[in-house]
């Protein structure tokens, strides 16, 4: 599967950008059907919270760390919103980027209000900018929440998002979460699997789903591989989360890439939250396992450059 060049073409991509798109969706998977995403929308999502603090790294109080990872690292794509693409990415034009295109804070909770995400770009902006600074934008990534009371906006605009994208010949990405009043269990296996579900539903190429929960009956892993199956021909990337050790990192990785059938991992904290230099080595290790196929032990050597 690795080693496998073909890329699907959804049927909503003309003819006159189907190179475009299989050029775009190969820069990102580096010829394979798997996703490293260096996911870095947190300044809008979480505030100061996830740059700052007693165990983070003192360089990532700094938005070009995150830049800097991407441009000295290796990865897929880096995702983060259009505005801080602006500020900075013209001076680092030798990375793949998702524009991300709606967020919110963590300010107002879902006991006071369910979560509204609408856009604060469109896709013609993204295009635009695109074509005026000859950056290499990949494609787009939008949220949606599930169970929120806006759940329809959010799914019209994803929609709507989603076909303008794939008409330029842009790969997209959805966030897909469940959250709101709705919701009692945010990662339910079978709720995580009907999330995925939707962005096939959708006509996204890639979806960013949490890890579901074990339960008596399957565990993390075997969750995420349902999830997989119900994703159709919409690949999963799952969300890395909050920063653990990075072998433990590696190891569910692993896993998940080799037992759950997803596509890759969406990383952030568990990256920018290290000095450049360590994050540099993590992300040759992520990448050795999603893109390389190397064996576990070989991945895990990658940590012990430092």
């Amino acid at each position: 599967m690795h080693n496998e060049n073909h890329a699907f073409v959804p049927a909503d991509v003309p003819e006159k950008k189907r190179d475009i798109f299989i050029k775009n969706y190969h820069a990102i998977t580096r010829n394979t059907n798997h996703l490293f995403l260096f996911s870095c929308d947190h300044k809008i999502e979480h505030l100061n919270n996830d740059f700052y603090g007693a165990t983070i790294n003192s360089q990532a109080l700094h938005p070009e760390h995150l830049f800097r990872i991407a441009s000295q690292g290796t990865i897929g794509a880096m995702a983060t919103h259009l505005g801080l693409l602006a500020r900075y990415a013209k001076q680092y034009p030798n990375v793949n980027y998702i524009a991300k295109l709606n967020g919110r804070t963590h300010l107002v909770s879902c006991e006071q209000q369910d979560p509204k995400s609408l856009l604060l770009w469109t896709v013609d902006d993204v295009i635009s900018f695109k074509e005026e600074n000859k950056l290499m934008i990949n494609g787009i990534g939008i949220t949606v929440y599930l169970g929120s009371e806006y759940e329809s906006e959010h799914l019209f605009q994803a929609a709507q998002a989603i076909t303008q994208a794939h008409k330029a010949g842009l790969v997209t990405i959805v966030w897909m979460y469940p959250r709101g009043k709705a919701i009692c269990q945010e990662n339910n296996p079978q709720l995580i699997a009907g999330a995925a579900g939707i962005a096939l539903s959708l006509g996204a190429d890639f979806v960013k789903i949490k890890m579901p929960d074990a339960t008596n009956m399957v565990s993390s892993t075997q969750a995420l591989k349902i999830a997989s199956a119900a994703a159709g021909n919409t690949k999963i990337i799952y969300s890395g989360g909050e920063m653990i050790n990075a072998q433990d990192l590696l190891s569910q990785l692993y896993e998940n890439i080799h037992h759950a059938d997803v596509a890759g991992i969406a990383a952030g904290r568990n990256i920018f939250q290290r000095s450049l230099a360590e994050s540099i080595i993590l992300t040759q290790a992520i990448s050795a396992i999603i893109y390389d196929n190397v064996d576990l032990k070989v991945a895990i050597a990658h940590l012990n450059q430092l």
